[in-house]
């Protein structure tokens, strides 16, 4: 097996540059126009079979082995979020209201890498590596999206690899988790309504407010009272909407928010004690309440046999890099719609280096990452395809 770090520690500059341009022009979910050029132009130049606009701008490339074998389908997601960058640095975005703050852009940027990583070693493959770059990952069902389209298809995967930089570990750890590793999301947008007034005499009114509050507090004991200790659920009310004047009652007050959790009996318990508490605590204030929940990804799930390869790969090429195999986290992740069809290991790569500041979290304004984590992203991801893909041997 070639040494995968170093080859991806030699092609550091090249993973860098592309990061930081990605960095500098963010683009949102299904307007990753120039992010999507660039891809396929890269693709393009190492002579690969390469598919555009699928799902508006995901790209598709294939990469042929040597000899027959499995379909590895490995994914990297391409959008940047709406939020103002705060970071400082030199390659800060140039799209003003635009960031990549969840790092999408180091993403594609790997994708690239382990693009010329595998091509560099394509005739020692037996079998196909599917390169899939999709777009709209951050609630906009990107990858739901590019299943409609076909992207399990013409070759249909085998397996399917992925992996995310992760802020909240540092440089340095890995995550290869078996099971649920990234949660179910749902959003929620609540109405309740009452009888607007004056705020001298709330007495002549059916104070929404009131009512939202006791809804919020109430929420909570959903997680805390209804799902067993032993398993995990969270309800998040992220933005209240209600007034607009001091001296003046409502007549609504609107609660947006998130569900989140691993496992579907314990998601249709949330759900259906989420609509009791709103309902019956609204109704008892006097206010009427309108409930819209939308589903936006359900659970990644790793196989534990492919997850216990890659932690075997990782062992191999990174020794010295601690691989822990009981992470998860409550964050959601739509490369789950491929994963319902084809099992597959979504692996995390510590990013995060306190002493240089780089270590907020994920979604914040100033989210930057040690760049050296993404030479170990693409490492491992060009290890673990490729190990599939090794040929059996005839000893």
């Amino acid at each position: 097996m070639p040494d995968y770090l170093l080859e991806a520690q030699s092609m550091f500059e090249y993973t860098r540059r592309l990061r930081r341009d990605f960095h500098m022009h963010p683009e949102l979910g299904y307007q990753e126009v120039r992010t999507a050029a660039i891809v396929a132009r890269e693709l393009s130049e190492l002579g690969l079979e390469v598919t555009t606009g699928i799902a508006r701008t995901g790209v598709v490339a294939m990469l042929e082995g040597g000899a027959p074998g499995p379909v590895v389908l490995l994914r990297f997601d391409m959008d940047a979020l709406p939020i103002t960058e705060q970071t400082g640095a030199e390659y800060a975005s140039q799209n003003p209201g635009v960031m990549h703050a969840c790092g999408h852009d180091g993403h594609t940027a790997v994708g690239l890498t382990v693009a010329r990583l595998l091509h560099a070693h394509a005739g020692e493959l037996a079998g196909t590596v599917k390169l899939v770059f999709q777009p709209a990952e951050e609630g906009l069902r990107g990858a739901e999206q590019m299943v409609k389209e076909g992207v399990l298809e013409n070759p249909r995967p085998d397996l399917t690899l992925a992996m995310h930089v992760w802020n909240e570990q540092p440089l340095g750890w890995l995550g290869v988790a078996s099971g649920p590793v990234m949660a179910a999301a749902e959003i929620f947008k609540v109405t309740i309504t009452g009888k607007g007034g004056h705020g001298a005499a709330p007495h002549l009114a059916v104070d929404p407010v009131v009512a939202a509050a006791q809804v919020i507090t109430a929420l909570q004991s959903i997680p805390a009272r209804n799902v067993s200790p032993l398993k995990t659920s969270v309800i998040s009310v992220t933005m209240l909407h209600t007034g607009e004047a001091f001296n003046v009652i409502p007549m609504s007050a609107e609660l947006t928010g998130t569900i989140r959790s691993f496992e579907q009996g314990v998601r249709q318990l949330v759900l259906e004690r989420f609509h009791q508490v709103i309902t019956g605590v609204s109704q008892a204030m006097g206010c009427q309440a309108q409930i819209e929940v939308t589903s936006i990804t359900p659970p990644v799930i790793n196989d534990p046999l492919i997850s216990q390869r890659v932690r075997t790969v990782a062992a191999r090429v990174m020794p010295d890099n601690p691989v822990h195999s009981d992470y998860a986290t409550m964050g959601s992740e739509d490369m789950a719609y491929m994963m319902q069809q084809i099992p597959g290991c979504f692996f995390f790569v510590g990013s995060a280096d306190p002493q240089r500041g780089l270590d907020a979290p994920h979604h914040h304004p100033r989210f930057d990452i040690d760049e050296v984590a993404l030479t170990r992203g693409a490492a491992l991801m060009a290890a673990a395809a490729a190990d599939f893909l090794t040929p059996p041997s005839n000893g």
